[in-house]
C-alpha cells in the first residue's frame, strides 16, 4: 500500500483518524446568506456593523456540538478562529473587531476547546490571512470596496507589511494561548488573481516564512495545511468541495491530503440554501475519500443564536448511525492494492480488506483473481457470514469470468444500512 510523503508536523494520528468535523462560524451568521456575503453584496464597514452590534449567540453549547461531533464519528475539529471578514471569536489583543466587544461579551474559543478536548477530539484552528476589516489590508479581487471609484485613494497608506505582523501576532496567541493545537487551516493564497489592476495575494503579502516559522517554533508537532503559497511548508493538501478520484500528489509523489466539504452549498450558515446531501452522498464521500487514502473534514454552519440547524443534526446522525457499525472500515484504512469490484470502493488496514456495496447486485459480488485469498468474508453491520461460492465447476467464460473468481454470495434484498460493508479476511 502507499505511504504518503513525510510532514513536517505529526500525522500519524492525522491518518488514521480520517474524519474530522470543520465549523464556520461568525458574524455572517447573521444575514444568513453566504459566509462570502460581505464580499458578494460589496457591504462597506458601516453597513456590516449592524452584524456585529447584534451578535448575541445565547444558545451557544459547545459540549452539545462536541457530543454530536463525537456521536457522529468524528476524531478532530477545525473552528474558524477568524473568517475573511475578520471577526474574532477570542478577545485578541490586536483589535476591537472580536466576540468579547458584541453584546454576547465572552471568549468563544476556551470554552469550545474544553468541550471538544472533554470529548476525546483534536483540536484545530481556522485562520483566515484575508481581513477585510483590516486598515492595512490593501483592497483587492475580492475585497467589498473594489469596485469603489477611488479604490486607488482608498489603498493609500495601506501596509501590507504591518499587516503581515498583525496576522504573526495573533497566530502566536491562538497557538499559545489555547494549549496544544494540532491542526492550523491558514486560508488563503491568490498571487494570481489579479483585478481591474488590482494584484492578487500571496507569499509575499503575508511574509509566509516568518509565518511558518513562527508557528512550527511554538507548535513543532502541529499539521499545516498548503495554503500560504509555500508548498514546501505544508503538511497536507486540501482540496475543496471536490471528489478526488485518485490519491492527490505534489511533484508526482503521494501526498497527506484532506477533503474539506458542506452539509448544503454554503460553508456558513445559510438559511435558504437548498441543495443539502442525500444520505448516500454523505456516507459514499466519506467512504470515497478514504478508499483513496484521505481524510474527510465535513462542515458545519452554526446558526447566529448558536445552535446547530437541524439538517445539519439530521446530517450528523446519518454519519452517526452509520459509523457505529462501520467505522472499522474508516478508521486506520487507507487505500487498497486490489482492483474493486464494479459499483464498490476497498479501504484496507492490514489484513482486514473492506468493501464498501454503492450499488447492490444481484446474487454475485465477484473478484476476478482473488479466490484463494481470502479466509473469511462477513457484513459489518451484523456479523454474519457472507459465503463464498465455488464456481470452479461452472462455465467461467460463458459467464465472462476469469479463472480464480472469487465470488461472494449475496442477499437478494440489500441490508436496510446506507452503504453495507463486506469485511474480507484476507489470508
Amino acid at each position: 500500500m502507499i505511504t504518503p510523503r513525510a510532514t513536517h508536523g505529526d500525522s500519524s494520528w492525522f491518518v488514521h483518524d480520517r474524519f474530522g468535523m470543520f465549523v464556520h462560524w461568525g458574524l455572517y451568521a447573521l444575514p444568513a446568506r453566504h459566509e462570502w456575503v460581505r464580499s458578494r453584496e460589496l457591504i462597506n464597514d458601516a453597513d456590516y456593523q449592524v452584524y456585529f452590534d447584534h451578535f448575541n449567540p445565547a444558545r451557544y453549547d459547545p459540549k452539545e456540538w462536541a457530543r454530536l461531533a463525537r456521536e457522529a464519528g468524528m476524531r478532530y475539529v477545525v473552528l474558524t478562529s477568524k473568517h475573511h471578514e475578520g471577526f474574532c471569536l477570542w478577545d485578541s489583543d490586536y483589535t476591537d473587531y472580536k466576540v468579547t466587544r458584541t453584546p454576547y461579551g465572552r471568549d468563544l474559543i476556551a470554552p469550545f476547546v474544553e468541550a471538544f478536548r472533554g470529548e476525546g477530539l483534536r483540536v484545530g484552528f481556522y485562520y483566515s490571512v484575508i481581513d477585510w476589516r483590516h486598515p492595512d489590508f490593501t483592497i483587492d479581487a475580492f475585497h467589498p470596496l473594489r469596485d469603489q471609484p477611488n479604490v486607488g485613494e482608498l489603498n493609500e497608506g495601506r501596509d501590507m507589511r504591518r499587516y503581515a505582523e498583525y496576522v504573526r501576532n495573533q497566530v502566536r496567541e491562538l497557538l499559545t494561548g489555547f494549549g496544544r493545537i494540532d491542526v492550523l487551516w491558514c486560508d488563503f493564497s491568490y498571487p494570481g488573481h489579479e483585478y481591474r489592476g488590482l494584484p492578487g495575494k500571496g507569499r509575499v503579502d503575508w511574509e509566509s516564512e516568518k509565518l511558518v516559522a513562527m508557528i512550527r517554533e511554538l507548535q513543532p508537532d502541529i499539521l499545516l495545511n498548503n495554503r500560504l503559497d509555500l508548498p514546501d511548508a505544508a503538511d497536507f493538501v486540501t482540496p475543496e468541495q471536490v471528489q478526488p478520484a485518485g490519491w492527490p500528489r505534489v511533484d508526482g509523489e503521494h501526498v497527506v491530503w484532506e477533503t474539506c466539504q458542506t452539509f448544503s452549498g454554503s460553508w456558513g450558515y445559510h438559511r435558504d440554501e437548498s441543495t443539502w446531501k442525500s444520505p448516500g452522498q454523505l456516507i459514499r464521500m466519506l467512504v470515497n475519500t478514504v478508499a483513496c487514502g484521505g481524510n474527510l473534514l465535513m462542515n458545519v454552519g452554526p446558526t447566529a443564536l448558536g445552535s446547530l440547524d437541524q439538517r445539519a443534526i439530521d446530517a450528523l446522525i446519518i454519519y452517526r448511525d452509520w459509523m457505529k457499525l462501520h467505522s472499522e472500515s474508516i478508521y486506520g484504512c487507507t487505500q487498497s492494492d486490489f482492483t474493486p469490484p464494479q459499483d464498490c470502493r476497498l479501504t484496507q488496514n492490514g489484513q482486514n480488506l473492506y468493501v464498501h456495496i454503492l450499488a447492490w447486485p444481484f446474487r454475485y459480488l465477484l473478484f476476478p483473481g482473488m479466490a484463494d485469498k481470502v479466509a473469511f468474508a462477513q457484513f459489518l453491520h451484523d456479523g454474519s457470514e457472507v459465503q463464498m461460492d465455488d464456481i470452479t465447476d461452472v462455465d467461467l467464460e460463458a459467464l465472462g469470468l476469469e479463472p480464480g473468481t472469487l465470488a461472494l454470495s449475496l442477499p437478494v434484498v440489500k441490508p436496510d444500512v446506507v452503504v453495507p460493508v463486506i469485511r474480507l479476511h484476507l489470508r
